[in-house]
């Protein structure tokens, strides 16, 4: 299983009166190519992605799919929820689209246990095949992965590495 490497850009979401700027959009990850950047990731936190709707979230993974075909740089789609079904549901989409790989925040909100947290990823990695990435941000999602818990996933094969 290949995985994206190299450098990565956060990207934000646009928005023109209360909508999806689909078109700036285009145009944001157009310069992030042009610049040379390595990966594009659509619908991380800082795209805004617990605060969008489904059809948004989606429709920005798409979008960033569609712009960087052919141009070498690779998509890391973020997939992440508080709610594990949501999180397969966003992964499995993110596989059949095209994504190179996917990015998952840990759930927030809910707090998990370790074991919850590694019940969650665990359950994602097993429903797609690609690449996963984990993220860990406790200062956003009120829980922090220990060590412990990123060695057992580490042992999953489609877990290629951690944003810490």
């Amino acid at each position: 299983m290949s995985y994206p490497i190299g450098s990565c850009t956060a990207l934000i979401t646009p928005f023109k009166n209360g909508k999806l700027d689909e078109a700036q959009y285009h145009e944001l990850i157009k310069r992030q190519i042009k610049l040379g950047i390595d990966i594009v990731s659509p619908m991380g936190t800082t795209g805004e992605s617990p605060t969008v709707s489904h059809e948004e979230h989606k429709k920005c993974i798409e979008i960033a799919i569609e712009t960087t075909k052919g141009t070498g740089v690779k998509v890391l789609a973020g997939a992440g929820s508080n709610s594990t079904d949501e999180a397969i549901d966003l992964a499995l989409f993110s596989q059949k689209a095209g994504a190179d790989a996917i990015l998952v925040v840990a759930p927030y909100y809910n707090k998990p246990t370790q074991e919850g947290l590694f019940q969650h990823y665990k359950a994602i990695a097993e429903a797609v095949d690609m690449p996963l990435v984990p993220y860990n941000v406790p200062g956003r999602t009120g829980v922090d992965m220990a060590n412990a818990t990123v060695a057992r996933l580490a042992g999953m094969p489609n877990i290629v590495g951690i944003k810490d």
